[in-house]
């Protein structure tokens, strides 16, 4: 019976630990060159998980988003937040959407650990039935 009760006590705190862990800063490691890019802090607020660019490794830090449209055309892409509206879902952080600085362009997203390593994040964008896949790394 002791062992049961451990092994629940675990279970339970490593759910909790898992869900807590999509926040911090990230590694971004582009999924075409596959060199890292950047760095962008998840945080959450209120109940949606949002993201923003807090390091430049690829591009100059003072990059703009050209091809961005609305109110982020040409503005800097260091702090702008380019993952929205993400909710926890199970294991995965869903239902929002994140942004491509280098097209412009916005995806649906999905996010969750990598099984077997809380240190890597798979990202999923969507967009019109495709997806593009990235790794992510957390930064220590």
């Amino acid at each position: 019976m002791r062992f049961n009760i451990t092994a629940l006590l675990l279970f339970f705190a490593g759910a909790i630990s898992a869900q807590q862990s999509f926040t911090g800063v990230w590694k971004t490691i582009d999924d075409e060159t596959n060199q890292p890019s950047g760095h962008v802090e998840i945080y959450k607020n209120g109940n949606a998980y949002f993201g923003k660019v807090v390091k430049m490794i690829k591009d100059p830090e003072d990059s703009k988003c050209t091809k961005c449209s609305g109110s982020r055309h040409n503005q800097r892409i260091l702090g702008m937040v380019m993952l929205e509206n993400m909710v926890l879902d199970d294991d995965e952080l869903q239902d929002g959407k994140i942004l491509d600085p280098g097209n412009g362009k916005w995806y649906t997203c999905k996010m969750w650990l990598k099984e077997g390593d809380p240190n890597v994040m798979v990202v999923r964008g969507y967009l019109w039935g495709f997806y593009r896949t990235q790794y992510w790394h957390r930064v220590k």
